[in-house]
C-alpha cells in the first residue's frame, strides 16, 4: 500500500531509477483525500480497536442489498445458460440494452432504442468510455465545485483538461460562472446529482438554466458541448424529491450511472450510459462508445451482473434507512452549533468546518477517533464530508466527540 503523502519523495533528480511516469507521480500526490482518510482509519483501528473508531471516511453503501437482487443471482449461478460466462457484444447483451432502454422511457420520460444504451464497468468505467470518445487533447470539461475529485484524473485520462468552477453558496450551480469558462476548447460539462459530496439535488429550474445557456454555447461556438449527468445517486433522495430528467432539457445529453449505491454492489462494477438519440453525430457518438468500452479494456461489463439487474431495474435498497440516518446526524450536529445544509440525496452531510480550515478541524476530529474527509478533497477548502452510510452504533457513538471537536475550536 503506498502512501500518497511520501509519494514526492520520489524526485527524478535523487534517484537515477524512473520506473513511475512523472505524471502518475504527481496524481499519486494529488490523490483522494477519501483514500488517504480510509487508510489513516486502518491504522487508527490497529491501535485502538475497531470498535472505538467513528469511520465515515468512505461512500461504502452499509445496507445489504435488496432481497430481490440475491435471489435473482442465486438463481442464475444455478442455472444452465450457454455461454454463461463468455464474451458478449461490446456493447452489452442486447437483452440487457433493451430492458435498460425500456426502463430510461419510464423514468427519464424518453424513448431510446437500445442501441443507444451501452452496459459499462460502473460509472467511473461509463465516465471514462464518454470521456475517450469526445475528447481531442487539449480540450476542456468544466464541473462545478464542490465535486468528486477523481473527474480530474478522469478527464485527463483522455487528454483533457478539468475546469474547476465555484457552485453558490447553497451547493447549486452558477450558470453565469460556467458559461464565462466557456471557450471553443470546451467539449462537455459533468454534473452529478444527487451530488457527492453536498447531497445536493439541482433544481429544474436551474437545470433548465443550464440547458438553455449550454444550446447557445454551443451554436456560439460551432461546436457541440456535451452535458454529462453523472447519476448514481439519482435514486437516493429524500422528502419526496425527484431529479429532473436532463434528457428532457437537452439533447446533448449523455447520461452515466451505476447500480453501486442503489443496490449496494459497489464492488460488482455494472452501470449503463445512454445517449440522447438527438444528440448531435448520435450514431458515432455511440459506435465510439462501444469501441471505447473495448479499447479501454472494460471487455465487458460482467456478465452475471447484467442479468442480474437487468429484470431489478425499479429495485432499490431501503432508502428511508438513509433518510433517518441523515436526519439524526443533521438534528445533532445543528444542535452542536455546526453549520450545515440539509441534503436532499446521496448519503453525504457537508457541514462548514469550525474555524475555517477543513485539515485542522479534521485532524481534531481524528483525535476523536472520528474520520471524516476534508473539503478541499472536493475542490471546496473549508468544509468536511460525512459518509453516514453506515451502521447506527457508528453514529450514535461519534455524536460525542463531534460535540467535544466543535468545542475546541476558538471562537473569534
Amino acid at each position: 500500500m503506498y502512501d500518497p503523502l511520501l509519494i514526492d519523495n520520489l524526485n527524478p533528480k535523487r534517484s537515477i531509477y524512473m520506473a513511475v511516469a512523472d505524471k502518475i507521480k504527481q496524481m499519486m500526490v494529488e490523490s483522494s483525500w477519501i483514500r488517504r482518510m480510509f487508510e489513516a482509519g486502518t491504522e487508527l483501528k490497529e491501535h485502538h480497536g475497531a470498535d472505538k473508531v467513528c469511520d465515515f471516511s468512505l461512500g461504502n453503501p452499509n445496507l445489504k442489498p435488496p432481497r430481490e437482487f440475491i435471489e435473482k443471482l442465486q438463481s442464475l449461478a444455478g442455472q444452465d445458460i450457454p455461454l454463461k460466462h463468455a464474451y458478449m457484444p461490446n456493447a452489452g447483451y442486447p437483452a440487457v440494452r433493451s430492458a435498460v432502454a425500456d426502463y430510461i422511457g419510464e423514468e427519464y420520460g424518453l424513448g431510446l432504442k437500445p442501441d443507444n444504451v451501452v452496459m459499462t464497468c460502473g460509472a467511473g468505467g461509463g465516465l471514462n468510455v464518454i470521456l475517450k470518445t469526445i475528447l481531442n487533447r487539449g480540450d476542456k470539461v468544466l464541473v462545478s465545485t464542490p465535486c468528486f475529485v477523481e473527474y480530474r484524473f478522469y478527464v485527463e485520462n483522455h487528454g483533457g483538461t478539468l475546469d474547476l468552477v465555484p457552485g453558490k453558496q447553497d451547493f447549486d450551480l452558477d450558470i453565469a460562472a460556467l458559461e464565462n469558462k466557456i471557450d471553443d476548447r470546451t467539449a462537455g460539462i459533468i454534473i452529478n446529482s444527487p451530488n457527492n459530496p453536498s447531497g445536493r439535488v439541482y433544481p429544474e429550474e436551474t437545470l433548465r438554466r443550464l440547458c438553455a445557456m449550454l444550446e447557445k454555447k454551443s451554436s456560439q461556438m460551432g461546436r457541440t458541448i456535451y452535458l454529462m449527468s453523472d447519476e448514481p445517486y439519482r435514486r437516493i433522495v429524500f422528502d419526496g424529491i425527484r431529479v429532473p430528467s436532463l434528457f428532457m432539457f437537452y439533447r446533448n445529453t449523455v447520461v452515466i450511472t451505476s447500480f453501486s449505491k442503489d443496490f449496494s454492489i459497489p464492488g460488482e462494477r455494472i452501470g449503463w450510459l445512454a445517449v440522447h438519440p438527438e444528440a448531435d453525430d448520435s450514431v458515432n457518438l455511440i459506435n465510439g462508445c462501444i469501441l471505447c468500452n473495448r479499447i479501454l479494456g472494460y471487455v465487458n461489463a460482467p456478465a452475471l451482473m447484467q442479468r442480474a439487474v437487468a429484470a431489478l431495474l425499479h429495485v432499490t435498497v431501503d432508502v428511508e434507512e438513509y433518510q433517518r440516518k441523515r436526519d439524526v446526524l443533521f438534528k445533532n450536529l445543528c444542535q452542536m452549533g455546526y453549520t450545515v445544509r440539509k441534503p436532499e440525496g446521496a448519503f453525504y452531510l457537508f457541514p462548514q468546518a469550525p474555524g475555517g480550515d477543513d485539515l485542522k478541524f479534521t485532524d481534531i476530529l481524528r483525535q476523536e477517533l472520528i474520520l471524516v474527509v476534508p473539503g478541499r478533497g472536493f475542490a471546496l477548502p473549508g468544509y468536511f464530508r460525512i459518509a453516514y452510510c453506515v451502521d447506527d452504533e457508528i453514529i450514535e457513538r461519534s455524536l460525542e466527540g463531534f460535540s467535544r471537536a466543535v468545542k475546541r475550536v476558538p471562537h473569534t
